[in-house]
């Protein structure tokens, strides 16, 4: 039987706003070089640092739990002016976190 994949745990934050700052600078990156560079790239990636920096300092550190966090957040994010949803956004923002930490996001490891 297969085990399943055990909940990814990140450090305690000591420092959440520059965690958040570097967050909206990775992910800004990306989705500018996944698809196209478009301004409202910069508002997403703003909007999913704030989660994320709020979240961390109100104790948060289960990645899963950051990510449904995200992924319910940027629900109320209009999204009409972008190529991007609140899912594409959670999953980025969990793949930058896991290359942080040096664990490959395709197998866990």
């Amino acid at each position: 039987m297969t085990e399943p994949i055990p909940p990814i745990t990140l450090p305690p934050s000591q420092k959440p706003e520059l965690e958040g700052e570097w967050l909206k600078q990775r992910l800004q990156g990306w989705l500018d070089a996944e698809f196209i560079p478009e301004a409202v790239n910069q508002n997403i990636a703003e909007r999913a640092a704030q989660i994320f920096v709020r979240q961390r300092m109100e104790g948060e550190n289960d990645l899963g739990s950051l990510v449904i966090a995200i992924v319910t957040e940027m629900q109320a994010f209009d999204f009409s002016k972008s190529f991007y949803g609140e899912f594409a956004i959670a999953n980025a923002v969990s793949d930058l976190l896991l290359e942080s930490l040096g664990i490959d996001k395709c197998c866990g490891q």
